[in-house]
């Protein structure tokens, strides 16, 4: 019985559609531009809701809903809603650690905010804080160097199916010229 062998780099062994200009996915993007878009500036906003929200209800401690409380969750909605874009806009300048360790600051800076306004300890809250932002950062770092490792292990692929293109026609560019 014969079974099919797949292509290196490949996960079914089809390459159609792939050459050495061709940008390569791990997986199909089935969303447009818009979407990304929408969504690129939806889910903060999103999770800025929530967390307002969330510091509110926490600040308030079960008790009835007040102008002062409406107004420390919007602001806490607007601060984490600022800090969240100008994260993700400064933290793709920064090497891999770098952008991991602020993102992870961020989380755990964003819960010691919240769980502080509960009335607990201040050392439980710095230790939840600190186990969170250590958890973001080492999460994150695994994310961006096996994502890392991975675009260049496809870039230095495409560079070396570019330079086999070049030298192919380059060889029969001058095995023409020969002939003539």
């Amino acid at each position: 019985m014969a079974h099919a062998v797949t292509t290196p780099g490949t996960p079914t062994g089809a390459r159609t559609g792939t050459g050495p200009g061709t940008p390569r996915r791990a997986t199909p993007d089935v969303l447009g531009k818009r979407t990304h878009l929408l969504v690129k500036w939806a889910m903060p906003v999103a999770a800025a809701l929530v967390y307002g929200y969330w510091v509110a209800s926490v600040r308030r401690h079960g008790g009835p809903i007040t102008t002062t409380n409406l107004l420390y969750g919007f602001m806490s909605m607007l601060a984490f809603a600022i800090l969240y874009f100008a994260i993700r806009a400064v933290g793709r300048r920064l090497p891999r650690e770098g952008h991991a360790a602020l993102w992870g600051a961020f989380a755990g800076s964003a819960l010691g905010f919240i769980y502080s306004g509960s009335g607990v300890a201040m050392f439980t809250c710095i230790l939840a804080s600190l186990l969170l932002a250590g958890a973001v950062t080492a999460a994150l770092v695994y994310h961006y160097y096996t994502r890392q490792d991975i675009q260049d292990a496809q870039d230095a692929q495409d560079a070396q199916e570019a330079r086999a293109g070049r030298a192919g026609r380059a060889g029969r560019a001058d095995q023409a010229s020969r002939t003539t």
